[in-house]
């Protein structure tokens, strides 16, 4: 299992996924705004704002709030300029981390992340040196059970029905990670590949693009684990930062071992 989804699972045992809803809002709102400015206002034309504006809903941001982002990221509407930019650095033990950030002031945001890399035990590492350690891709997670009406765990989702619609409509790879299944795609397939699933009957969670290490190290100490997620809560809690992404594994009884 990857860093990110890993870190997905950390900050939902923590009841961490975000301290507030409108800072959630406003990292998502930012999100909208960008794929617009760089892509174009067509959802059917821009992939990436396709699955951003999905992802907004998916988190209840309200329809005119999200209309707005696009209009301001097309120039229709006036608003801060913000620009997309990745930092790279290191946690104890090696790990690589990939931090993709939005930003309007790049001078501000480097030298907060510089400062929040070095308290937190990690090192910032000079553009290049990680990112290709990364690469960039469209990821669904699917339960793989269903919820009832109750909200009760439902019938368990059979795999085969999962990978026969992924597949055909473009996943490149599908695994089971705790309760859920990560479907992988290309950036331009990811909202296919949502919508294939979800035409077949099958619940989605969330989709999103990430960027996936290409490698993992693996973790093996509490210690060692504390200090990687000491790096990373620090940077995943800046405004700024919009997604942070490590090349580290760790063992399920690892991970309750730091969760509790």
């Amino acid at each position: 299992m990857s860093g990110h989804s890993k870190w997905a699972t950390i900050k939902h045992r923590k009841g961490a996924a975000d301290k507030a809803r409108g800072k959630l809002f406003a990292k998502l709102i930012r999100q909208v705004e960008v794929a617009a400015r760089e892509g174009g206002g067509d959802l059917d034309a821009n992939a990436t704002l396709r699955t951003m504006y999905q992802k907004a809903r998916d988190n209840s941001v309200p329809l005119d709030t999200i209309e707005r982002a696009i209009k301001r990221g097309t120039g229709e509407l006036e608003g801060v300029s913000y620009e997309q930019v990745a930092y790279e650095g290191y946690a104890p033990g090696g790990v690589a981390m990939f931090v993709d950030a939005l930003t309007d002031n790049r001078n501000r945001t480097g030298a907060e992340i510089r400062s929040l890399f070095t308290r937190a035990g990690g090192s910032l590492a000079s553009p290049g040196a990680v990112a290709w350690q990364f690469e960039r891709k469209g990821v669904v997670v699917v339960p793989t059970a269903s919820p009832d009406l109750d909200g009760e765990t439902g019938e368990t989702l059979d795999e085969d029905e999962l990978m026969l619609a992924a597949l055909d409509a473009g996943a490149e790879d599908i695994t089971q990670e705790g309760d859920t299944w990560r479907v992988t795609a290309a950036v331009a397939d990811t909202m296919a590949v949502r919508e294939a699933i979800t035409a077949a009957g099958i619940a989605v969670t969330s989709a999103d693009l990430i960027y996936a290490p290409r490698n993992l190290i693996e973790l093996t100490s509490v210690s060692e684990a504390k200090q990687v997620m000491a790096v990373l809560d620090a940077l995943d809690d800046h405004d700024d930062v919009q997604g942070v992404y490590a090349n580290f594994d760790i063992s399920d009884s690892l991970l309750d071992a730091i969760t509790g």
